[in-house]
């Protein structure tokens, strides 16, 4: 097996997901194609139930397509075992959630340094790079607070550095603003944005919000799980770079 593109990152070849309800075969994702270059921020929109995060999962390794092949650079994700991809998430995704997914008994600095305590580093070195995170989204100085002490925005922040600190390959978001005011949740796509361009980060975001969307490099429509060119103008005015 090969890549289908060299200069994507991401490659998404002829990917179908589908469930099976009695003898029904209820299709998620049908026939899919897609790459992604490397540094891209890649915006997914599309009305509930259109696929969208049923391909973040995909990508992310959190799902296994029934057809088809995805690439996340040299590895192919889709031929992977539980265990195996267990081990390439932690190492090479970074995972952002609407609802933050921070442990509330653990400080800001504890629930960054979760990933790495699944990897071969010792304490200071888990200490360095867990300051490098916190200090890339602003907070090195409330690493000792717990999530109930941080508001909203700043526990996405949290969540955002325990995404980075692995230095991963991919940073995958889910409706990261969905839950956040318009003033935190302008200042997290401003984060995005920087770490996008300041280190090279290859992002892909689920969102429904236009305007959170139009931060993006490139924005993709899913409709009934493929991809289409043209959105539904009511749900989407004004989605369009």
């Amino acid at each position: 097996m090969s890549r289908v593109s060299d200069s994507a990152i991401v490659n998404v070849s002829g990917v179908s997901r589908y469930f099976k309800r009695g003898s029904e075969r209820v299709s998620v994702l049908d026939d899919l194609n897609l790459q992604v270059p490397e540094g891209q921020f890649l915006a997914l929109m599309g009305p509930s139930g259109s696929g969208k995060t049923t391909l973040l999962n995909l990508i992310a390794g959190l799902d296994t397509p029934n057809e088809g092949e995805i690439w996340v650079g040299e590895q192919c994700v889709s031929s992977m075992s539980e265990a195996q991809l267990a081990r390439w998430r932690n190492e090479h995704v970074g995972f952002v959630f609407q609802f933050y997914h921070l442990l509330p008994v653990l400080s800001a600095y504890e629930n960054v340094e979760l990933p790495l305590l699944l990897m071969p580093l010792n304490a200071k070195a888990r200490k360095k790079q867990v300051m490098t995170a916190l200090e890339l989204v602003g907070l090195e100085d409330r690493n000792s607070h717990l999530p109930s002490q941080l508001s909203g925005g700043q526990q996405q922040r949290v969540g955002i550095a325990r995404a980075i600190v692995t230095d991963p390959t991919l940073i995958v978001a889910d409706e990261p603003t969905g839950d956040l005011d318009a003033k935190s949740a302008h200042e997290i796509l401003d984060l995005l944005g920087t770490l996008q361009r300041a280190l090279n980060k290859t992002i892909l975001m689920v969102t429904h919000d236009p305007r959170a969307a139009r931060r993006a490099d490139r924005i993709q429509y899913l409709d009934k799980g493929r991809l289409v060119d043209t959105p539904d103008e009511e749900l989407y005015e004004g989605a369009r770079p």
